[in-house]
């Protein structure tokens, strides 16, 4: 179990943090982009022998395709501490909740104007403040994801058209040489139907002439 464990985590790749990659129908980079993936996708890796430098790999919803190999890592990312943001905020507000509670239970038995209440007061405002800026932080990283989705939806769309372009431009290139074989095959025609008319023209001509 510990040999087959040891295999499946070597079969397991991450994309590079400073790169995001797109994913081939081919071992190629003139081939069909199936999608975009982000920094740190976990990818498994189903055949190890690089292709032109091209890696076939499987994401966990199943596709396939091919990547750069140089543009991975089997490091693991480290986790974000943004993404802990979150969890930070809930138990924030779990204690927030608690100290709310406490202190309305201890303004009920105590006096006015007090040192504790005063530092209870202090303490629930710095909670506050705390909770607030942590909103922020979400609402930013938040921001920051769509953003990056976005451009990585317009990076997909970019390299469809360049692939469109490349597709049409092929096509004109071979409507040319068809044109130019047909101007050929046209002038060839010419060529020999001259061949046969100039001589008859010239025996006519000769006729003409020995009658007088």
């Amino acid at each position: 179990m510990l040999i087959i464990s040891t295999t499946i985590m070597a079969d397991i790749v991450y994309v590079n943090d400073a790169q995001n990659l797109s994913l081939y129908d081919a071992a190629s980079s003139h081939s069909n982009v199936i999608k975009v993936l982000p920094t740190d996708t976990a990818l498994t890796v189903l055949d190890k022998k690089p292709k032109n430098g091209f890696i076939n790999v499987q994401l966990t919803d199943g596709t396939e395709g091919y990547i750069k190999a140089r543009f991975t890592k089997a490091e693991p990312p480290e986790i974000d501490p943004k993404d802990s943001s979150s969890k930070e905020m809930s138990v924030l507000q779990s204690n927030n909740v608690t100290l709310r509670a406490e202190l309305s239970a201890l303004k009920e038995t105590l006096t006015p104007g007090t040192t504790l209440e005063k530092s209870l007061a202090i303490e629930r405002d710095k909670l506050t403040r705390e909770l607030n800026e942590l909103k922020k932080t979400m609402a930013s990283s938040s921001q920051l994801r769509n953003e990056r989705d976005e451009l990585q939806e317009r990076v997909v769309n970019v390299e469809r058209d360049l692939q469109q372009y490349k597709l049409e431009n092929q096509a004109l290139k071979d409507t040319a040489s068809q044109d130019w074989f047909l101007y050929g095959g046209l002038l060839s025609l010419f060529g020999v139907l001259l061949g046969f008319i100039l001589p008859k023209l010239g025996w006519r001509r000769k006729s003409s002439w020995d009658s007088y």
